[in-house]
């Protein structure tokens, strides 16, 4: 696949990708909202910098680095993706408090209907700010949403520097093990 054009980039902007989603999951992930090359590829994560997939991996979720293409296949390891604003964006600082705050009640919405037994936030401003949670730190949260647990992540955006890569993998392996996910190890 080739990389977007710029201008194929800016014409991502304000697109909604769709969740891969289904009940009963084990972890539903949730990003902040899509970047303009998740909106211009039609896949979560996307951005070449971003350490989502990597991260997934090495914390063992997925018995190898799965490509953004092949988000689907983490249906299979009962995982899925959706985001607390559904519009990309060049950045995330061009999302408003209320924005978040509604995709909050949105999301909430998502989990009452899905069930997944954890939801898992990819940033924790995200998740302030979504849940109006202040306080709130990396790990796992003292509320629930529908039943289901909440644990709040480093954002693996390449711009969140002060988390290296296996800093984050533990972090994830963290998740996987409360969430009592089979490490996926590879045959490869």
């Amino acid at each position: 696949m080739t990389s977007p054009t710029p201008a194929e980039l800016e014409a991502a902007r304000d697109r909604v990708i769709e969740d891969v989603v289904a009940g009963g999951l084990s972890v539903l992930f949730c990003g902040i909202n899509p970047g303009l090359m998740s909106g211009a590829t039609g896949h979560h994560f996307a951005r070449p910098g971003n350490r989502f997939w990597p991260v997934l991996h090495l914390s063992g979720f997925t018995p190898r680095q799965l490509k953004p293409s092949e988000q689907r296949e983490l249906l299979s390891y009962g995982l899925g993706i959706t985001n607390v604003v559904a519009r990309t964006t060049a950045r995330a600082d061009e999302l408003s408090d209320e924005e978040f705050r509604e995709g909050g009640r949105l999301l909430a919405a998502k989990v009452e209907r899905l069930k997944p037994r954890w939801l898992a936030v990819v940033g924790v401003t995200a998740y302030r700010t979504a849940f109006a949670e202040r306080s709130a730190r990396i790990g796992p949260q003292e509320r629930t949403i529908a039943g289901s647990r909440v644990w709040v992540l480093p954002n693996p955006s390449g711009l969140n520097a002060h988390w290296s890569l296996q800093a984050m993998a533990e972090e994830y392996g963290r998740l996987r093990e409360a969430a009592g996910q089979v490490r996926e190890v590879s045959d490869r």
